[in-house]
This record gives structure tokens, sequence and C-alpha cells, in this order.
């Protein structure tokens, strides 16, 4: 079977298919990013997803198929991440900076967010962690499940 829509998210609020069973198609937090790709369900289903050129990135919780009292949903792998969040704004920039010179991919969060603070969460490398503890850019190691992928930003030189 070929997927070329998303039929809604279980998280959404009203989702018709958050009462029904769910399959689960595991995905590291790249994948999300790929409008054609082929999928295996914890069932074993096999789809095929080819979503049209424009199309959102997946999410976990988007649903893929629905038939039968059964809906087959994303999940997506937890990622081993830093948590970054710098004291001041100094400190945040020259981080920010730095770790930009290396065309690192990162996501910002604020307050309102799951991190309850002002963070830059990226992948977890080890270079990246001993350039924070020898700056001491207070950090965390995190496994967390990431709703968007990682992307490099566009950019010219």
């Amino acid at each position: 079977m070929i997927v070329t829509q998303i039929l809604g998210n279980i998280h959404d609020p009203g989702n018709p298919h958050t009462a029904v069973h769910h399959e689960k198609v595991v995905l590291p937090v790249a994948a999300l990013a790929k409008r054609i790709q082929r999928l295996t369900s914890d069932h074993g289903r096999e789809l095929g997803l080819r979503l049209p050129a424009g199309s959102e990135d997946l999410r976990d919780g988007d649903v893929l198929l629905a038939e039968d009292g059964n809906a087959v949903v994303v999940s997506v792998e937890s990622s081993d991440v830093l948590v970054i969040a710098p004291r001041t704004v100094s400190e945040a920039l020259f981080a920010a900076h730095s770790l930009g010179n290396r065309h690192l991919q990162a996501q910002f969060f604020g307050p309102d967010s799951e991190y309850a603070a002002e963070v830059m969460v990226c992948q977890y490398d080890h270079t990246v962690e001993d350039f924070l503890d020898h700056h001491g850019v207070p950090y965390s190691r995190q496994d967390r499940i990431m709703a968007v992928p990682f992307r490099h930003a566009e950019h010219t030189h």
C-alpha cells in the first residue's frame, strides 16, 4: 500500500484515530524529513510513503493509514541530545556562534516548552560536549523524542 497523505495526528484534540488499535512505524528523527520511503510497522505491515512535494515533515503520532479499527501511526525513536542552557545572553551568543560555525544542527526552545527554560538542543557529539565543558557552558545529555527533525539552515558564505 502507498500512503500519499497524513490522516491527522493522534496527539491533536478531536482526532478520530485516538480510540483505535495502533500499529507503530518506528522512525529515527532523521527519517521524519523524508517524504518518500519504505516503512514497516511493528506488526510487519509494509507501506510505501510518497508524500507530495512541499509536504510538512512527519511528526510523532501522525496517522498514515486507518482501516478496520486499526491505525498505522508514526512513533519517533528517542535521540541522544545535548540540552544547552546558557546562564547569560553573552554566554548564549558565544555558544550559538561557536557551534554555528561548526554548521551544527540545533533547535531552540523557550520557557513555555517542555524544557521550561530557554535552551538550545543539538544531537549528541563528543566534540561539542568537550567544547561546552572547556568553556563552562551548562548542558545536560538526555534521551529525547524530538518532534521536529534536525536540519541544516540554508545559507551562503
